[in-house]
């Protein structure tokens, strides 16, 4: 199987503001839409909307066993683990087990990732 396929369509268009969603247990700060997605592999290009204020210090940091590539769309997020603001044109190809954020923006910010859950490396992340 492949990843999902989709024509031309402006992700960011007022019209298509019902189809980002929140992400389970960040409602009113972080959103999400997911672009592309291969169901057998669980392989996904998503964007992940931090809205203005958005703090994600209370959840901490986090890792994962696989890997991922992050790039920053608009606006400006904090990263906490690098103790640095990412801005627009930012990206970063993270290893499995590579701590990042928490993240806090005050303008708000599009990420957009491309991850790859079935590229599990051992003893890496959580």
């Amino acid at each position: 199987m492949t990843k999902s396929t989709a024509t031309y369509w402006n992700t960011l268009a007022p019209e298509n503001e019902k189809r980002w969603t929140p992400i389970e247990g960040l409602q009113g700060m972080v959103e999400e839409l997911t672009l592309s997605i291969d169901p057998i592999t669980g392989e996904y290009t998503r964007l992940t909307r931090f809205l203005a204020g958005a703090d994600t210090s209370a959840f901490g940091g986090k890792s994962h066993p696989y890997p991922e590539e992050v790039f920053i769309v608009s606006g400006r997020l904090f990263d906490a683990a690098f103790d640095l603001w990412l801005e627009a044109g930012h990206y970063a190809s993270r290893p499995p087990g590579e701590l990042h954020g928490p993240f806090s923006t005050d303008v708000g910010c599009v990420v957009l990732e491309v991850s790859f859950p079935n590229r599990v490396a051992d003893g890496a992340g959580d």
